[in-house]
């Protein structure tokens, strides 16, 4: 009797860990972290279609030059993986031409784009973002649907997932398809 209580102690303790587990996982999961999947070029050469990504909901998302995960609704239906340029309160103004951009009349450093900022889209330039938004662009600036285009424009705080906190794994560029 004594052995079939013992092997029922140790059952009951390790059903206790698997459930603690998955809630841990649930929980983590649900408050903390997520995955997302890019989709599309127009992060590369930072991110690469298929990329697999761990997204936190932890900290400030909003802090320009973060990657976040947006689901603003917009006609594509997709969430969209952006770069935040700027924050509430700040100016914007790009210059076609020259490809570059500019947040309170500064220059920013970008290190990270792919190509140029030629692609104007419908918004119009300067542009102060609002209370509560951002304004975001895809580092593959001339493939990238972003905040320079009205339909997506500033985006409200409250439709960022998540940021980019690591790529889990590496996608397929689609340029490698070509």
């Amino acid at each position: 009797m004594g052995e079939k209580k013992t092997r029922f102690n140790g059952l009951c303790e390790w059903v206790e860990s698997v459930v603690a587990a998955v809630v841990a996982v649930v929980l983590l999961f649900t408050f903390a972290a997520r995955t997302s999947v890019v989709s599309g070029i127009s992060m590369e050469r930072t991110l690469q279609n298929g990329d697999l990504l761990l997204i936190t909901r932890l900290g400030d998302e909003a802090a320009a030059g973060n990657i976040v995960v947006i689901t603003k609704p917009y006609s594509h239906g997709e969430p969209l993986i952006k770069r935040v340029i700027a924050t509430e309160g700040q100016t914007v103004d790009i210059n076609f031409n020259l490809g570059v951009v500019f947040v309170n009349g500064e220059m920013i450093e970008e290190t990270y784009v792919n190509c140029p900022t030629n692609v104007s889209y419908d918004m119009k330039f300067p542009a102060t973002v609002p209370e509560g938004c951002v304004f975001c662009m895809g580092d593959n600036r001339n493939d990238s649907y972003d905040s320079r285009a009205a339909e997506i424009g500033m985006i409200d705080k409250r439709y960022i997932l998540g940021r980019v906190a690591v790529r889990l794994m590496r996608g397929k560029s689609l340029l490698e398809d070509a």
